[in-house]
């Protein structure tokens, strides 16, 4: 049985059951108990916790991710480090791994492929803007729920994982099908490797087949490096021009001709998307060769040149008359054709002279280009200008147009322009000392992703908010992560240890310097007990103690003690036969007492 199973971690986290086995960590279905809600927590394997490095560059990375907040990513509540255990606790999803799934069903719609790549997409460029790459991305790091939304999981951790080892072995079988060439050569890698490792992933959901395949790790890395892929449509005709277009740009061997942000891609899949037809011409070849035209013309003048077949004459027909026909005809079509032509000539001046309604221009393509930039370079155009937030695309630079590049329209006729705002920001109000579950009302209803981390506070109370971060006042776009440290509680102090003191022998004392004794060492006199003795000699003084002489007990602790009033008097003569039964029996009493007490001081 697995060691961590049934175990609390942090007295928090009832660990359940294994759910997942990794060559790093393997990750467990556990109760977080203090949010009574079912989370997964991600163990790092013993060899890994023992390199100081690796944990320092892991700290700081999980750090970062915990930060990250999307609904395309796993989220991360919590993290922990010690000489003991390090972990990371995250959403549990209840779903299958996108490798599964496009294993099951072999081939993907391509809806369906466009329909995911989009989210990882999405994933991806919030991570980058975070300045967080992943580094390993492939279909096995990314979970698929029921309702087709897809989380991407573990970002950070393999970078980390290679860093410690460049060499390629078969261990790397899992991810070096989807790692991109720089990262195979171990060179620097940045988000372009991400989008290299989401064309592959896109090429094997529209075809069912990976890129690259051999027997080895080795092999698979040399290949990523060297070959280029096959078409995709070649494997399967249904898949669309324009996405086999942006698939294989995507996996350009050159970062240059690779697609430079998750943004960009996601730009061109929204334009397919609008048009399935659409071409890119994304073409990386140069053509030496000239293009031929096949001359219809002199091809019909060659065939008409031809003598006529003899021997085939037709039944009745003047030669003479014949003839005159055939110059008919042809005057004819050459009439014909000369009116066309002429009609062709006249109406492409009219237009183009303004006569019916103005010249004809190509609309240029301005989408990406800064309104500035746009009416510097096409200052014959009209633009009219639209504002739009946008959190994905910089302040001033345009988002849409209308009508699309290429299109035909009137010279005067205005081009609709769609220029971003920038992000829409929000100010981070003062939520110190509010409820926790409040806040984060108050912050979502913003548009602000609520990101909670709790920490000991003898000043605020149990669940209510210390401090956020970003502060309050700060501006943040809409959607940004702002994280509430919340009270945990008053840090526990940890109680001494109780100083051990021997008792002080008391025997024979009077009260009050048995009481100074008792002081001395930090004790302290309970009951105090009056009794009766054989003799005089002991009156006044303590005759029994409880503890007794010599023993070890905490500070504090109170000792009881018995003082003789000397011998028991005669019975007087006055009282009653009862009275004297009565009181010689409290005597023998008393007098059994203190021999007691004597007979078990004389034994210590």
């Amino acid at each position: 049985m697995d060691k961590y199973i049934g175990k609390r971690l942090d007295g928090r986290y009832l660990v359940q059951e294994i759910i997942g086995i990794g060559g790093m960590a393997n990750v467990y279905k556990a109760t977080d108990l203090l949010e009574q809600k079912t989370v997964a927590v991600k163990i790092l394997k013993d060899e890994f916790a023992e390199n100081e490095e690796f944990i320092r560059r892991f700290k700081n990375e999980s750090r970062a991710i915990a930060l990250l907040s999307h609904p395309n990513i796993v989220k991360v509540f919590d993290v922990n480090f010690t000489d003991r255990i390090n972990y990371i606790v995250m959403e549990h999803i209840d779903g299958i791994t996108l490798k599964e799934y496009i294993q099951q069903q072999g081939v993907l719609t391509w809806k369906d492929a466009v329909h995911f790549t989009q989210q990882i997409l999405r994933a991806l460029q919030h991570a980058h803007d975070r300045g967080i790459i992943h580094r390993d991305i492939k279909p096995q790091n990314i979970m698929l729920l029921p309702d087709g939304s897809l989380k991407v999981m573990d970002f950070g951790i393999a970078r980390f994982a290679r860093s410690e080892n460049r060499t390629i072995t078969d261990k790397a079988i899992g991810s070096v099908h989807y790692i991109s060439p720089e990262q195979a050569r171990g060179d620097e890698t940045d988000a372009k490797a991400d989008l290299y490792s989401t064309g592959v992933i896109l090429f094997e959901m529209l075809t069912g087949q990976l890129p690259f395949e051999a027997d080895t790790a080795v092999s698979v890395a040399i290949k990523q490096i060297s070959d280029k892929p096959v078409s995709p449509r070649s494997i399967n005709a249904d898949i669309p021009e324009g996405l086999e277009e942006i698939t294989l740009k995507a996996m350009q061997k050159d970062v240059n001709l690779r697609y430079q942000s998750a943004s960009e891609m996601l730009l061109d899949i929204e334009e397919f998307k609008k048009n399935p037809s659409i071409s890119f011409q994304y073409k990386y070849f140069v053509d030496a060769e000239p293009t031929k035209y096949v001359n219809a013309i002199e091809d019909v003048r060659e065939k008409q040149t031809q003598p006529p077949e003899t021997g085939k004459k037709t039944s009745g027909a003047k030669p003479g008359k014949k003839k005159v026909n055939n110059m008919v005809v042809l005057g004819g079509v050459a009439a014909a054709f000369l009116v066309a032509a002429l009609l062709l000539i006249i109406g492409m001046v009219l237009v183009n002279t303004g006569v019916f309604g103005g010249k004809k221009v190509s609309v240029p393509q301005v989408t990406g280009l800064t309104y500035t930039q746009a009416k510097e370079q096409y200052k014959d155009y009209t633009f009219k200008k639209e504002e739009a937030y946008s959190d994905k695309v910089e302040k001033g630079t345009i988002i849409s147009q209308s009508p699309r590049a290429g299109t035909k329209i009137k010279k005067s006729q205005a081009i609709t322009v769609k220029v971003s705002k920038g992000p829409e920001v929000v100010k981070i109000p003062d939520l110190s000392n509010v409820e926790a579950s409040s806040a984060q009302r108050q912050l979502e209803k913003m548009d602000l992703v609520v990101s909670v981390t709790r920490e000991k506070s003898d000043t605020v109370p149990l669940k209510y908010v210390i401090r956020l971060d970003p502060e309050a006042g700060t501006e943040v776009k809409k959607g940004s992560t702002v994280t509430l440290v919340v009270s945990d509680g008053a840090e526990k102090e940890e109680e001494p240890q109780d100083e051990l003191v021997e008792v002080p022998n008391l025997i024979g004392l009077s009260e009050s310097s048995a009481r100074a004794a008792l002081s001395a060492k930090g004790l302290t006199i309970g009951g105090v007990e009056n009794v009766y003795t054989d003799s005089d000699a002991d009156k006044g003084k303590v005759v029994s103690q409880n503890p007794s002489k010599g023993i070890r007990v905490a500070k504090g602790t109170v000792v009881s003690i018995q003082i003789s009033e000397g011998k028991e008097p005669a019975a007087s003569s006055s009282q009653s036969s009862s009275s004297s039964s009565s009181s010689s029996s409290s005597s023998q009493s008393s007098s059994s007492s203190g021999s007691s007490a004597d007979s078990g001081e004389e034994g210590e």
